[in-house]
C-alpha cells in the first residue's frame, strides 16, 4: 500500500511539474484571492524550515528596508532565473541583485515574524518592492492576507557570485 501510495505521488507531482513547464512575464504580485487554504491539496509542502536552521546565529553582512511582495499559485512549477523550478512551498525569493544562494533573514517589520529564505530568482528592477518571497515564505511572516509588507533584509551568507 505504501509503494501505490509513493508512486500516486510522484505522478501526480510529476503531471503537476509538466503542466506548469511555460514561463510568463506577469507582474508577480498576488492578491489574497489568490491564496485559498485548499492550495495545498495536490502539492506536497518542502520542510525547508530545518534546512535553514544552520544560518540562525550568524552575523548580519548586509542589511535593507523596504516592501516585499509574494509570488502566487500561478507561477509554482515555472522555471526562475537560476534555472530551478519555483516550489510555492520552499522557502525562496527573488531580489533585483543578490547573488544566487544568498541566504536572508526576512523580518516583517508590521508584526516582527522571520523568516530565512535562499535567493534563486530575478525581480523586476521597476516599482518600489525590494524582494519576492515564496507563497511559504510570506505565510511565515504573516503577509497573505495583505500581500504586501514593510521587511528588512539581512544578509547572513553570500551566495555564489
Amino acid at each position: 500500500m505504501n509503494k501505490i501510495f509513493k508512486i500516486f505521488l510522484y505522478s501526480s507531482l510529476l503531471l503537476s511539474c509538466l503542466s506548469f513547464l511555460s514561463c510568463g512575464s506577469s507582474e508577480r504580485f498576488t492578491s489574497e484571492r489568490d491564496s485559498s487554504p485548499h492550495e495545498r491539496e495536490s502539492e506536497t509542502p518542502n520542510d525547508s524550515k530545518s534546512e535553514f536552521s544552520q544560518f540562525n546565529n550568524l552575523k548580519v553582512l548586509e542589511s535593507e528596508t523596504g516592501e516585499a511582495s509574494y509570488y502566487g499559485k500561478k507561477f509554482n512549477g515555472r522555471r526562475t532565473a537560476n534555472g530551478e523550478k519555483y516550489n510555492m512551498y520552499a522557502l525562496t525569493a527573488a531580489h533585483v541583485s543578490y547573488p544566487f544562494n544568498t541566504i536572508i533573514r526576512v523580518t516583517n517589520l508590521e508584526n516582527n515574524k522571520i523568516v530565512i529564505v535562499r535567493i534563486n530568482d530575478r525581480y523586476p528592477t521597476s516599482g518600489k518592492r525590494i524582494i519576492d518571497l515564496s507563497y511559504e515564505a510570506a505565510k511565515t511572516i504573516g503577509m497573505i492576507k495583505s500581500g504586501t509588507a514593510e521587511v528588512r533584509l539581512d544578509v547572513l551568507k553570500w551566495g555564489e557570485k
